[in-house]
């Protein structure tokens, strides 16, 4: 990783603590009930939703799915890709793990969807064979062009360095964190990583609670 990327990467840590110390301050000034549980297991609440932009992808099946229309459940956006070396079949292994431990009424209401960073190898078929490796029900998706992912990433404040796909084995810097997206489909929160597989299952019934 460059200077640049480590740089943008600290940058992006400094602002998630910040973030996380003042949204702590506004959920207690509501009265919405002591948060430190649900941010001592990585949950961040917004105090205030924000939209997706409207971001034509095309999922694992290769339908075409607009960002701006995801609803009806709580969705976990991780944005990863499918030659990734470690981050991403860690997480991926470690949310098939969380979901496995949730009750069923918890499991109902999630679902785990893959945002490749990588849309020059990362085709629909390719989205599914991999996610078939931890999950067959985790959703992936992919765009025609980086910008287009940009656009998305940089809404939910989980940017990631686009790679130079001329270079073999290319590799792409991206976070862990996750972004989350409520059943209203605009974006909630983030969960922060590293995952912390006792605690999200402790707290994340109490984030779907959440209207």
């Amino acid at each position: 990783m460059t200077r640049t990327q480590k740089t943008v990467f600290i940058l992006a840590a400094v602002i998630a603590v910040i973030l996380g110390l003042t949204i702590n301050k506004v959920l207690s000034s509501k009265g919405q009930g002591d948060p430190t549980a649900l941010i001592d297991a990585g949950i961040i609440l917004l105090p205030q939703s924000r939209n997706l932009p409207d971001v034509k992808m095309t999922d694992q099946d290769g339908q075409p799915v607009a960002m701006d229309g995801l609803k009806d459940k709580w969705s976990l956006l991780f944005f990863g890709y499918t030659f990734c070396p470690d981050i991403c079949p860690t997480t991926l292994a470690q949310l098939r793990q969380i979901k496995s431990e949730l009750p069923p009424e918890a499991v109902d209401k999630l679902q785990i969807v893959l945002v490749s960073v990588d849309p020059n190898r990362d085709t629909p078929k390719q989205l599914k064979q991999y996610l078939g490796y931890f999950d067959p029900q985790f959703k992936g998706l992919t765009a025609a062009s980086v910008e287009d992912l940009q656009k998305l990433a940089n809404a939910v404040s989980i940017p990631f360095i686009p790679a130079d796909t001329s270079k073999p084995n290319y590799t792409v810097d991206h976070s862990g964190n996750l972004a989350v997206i409520g059943p209203d489909g605009t974006q909630r929160g983030f969960i922060r990583a590293p995952l912390n597989n006792q605690k999200l299952v402790a707290q994340l019934p109490e984030m779907l609670k959440h209207k």
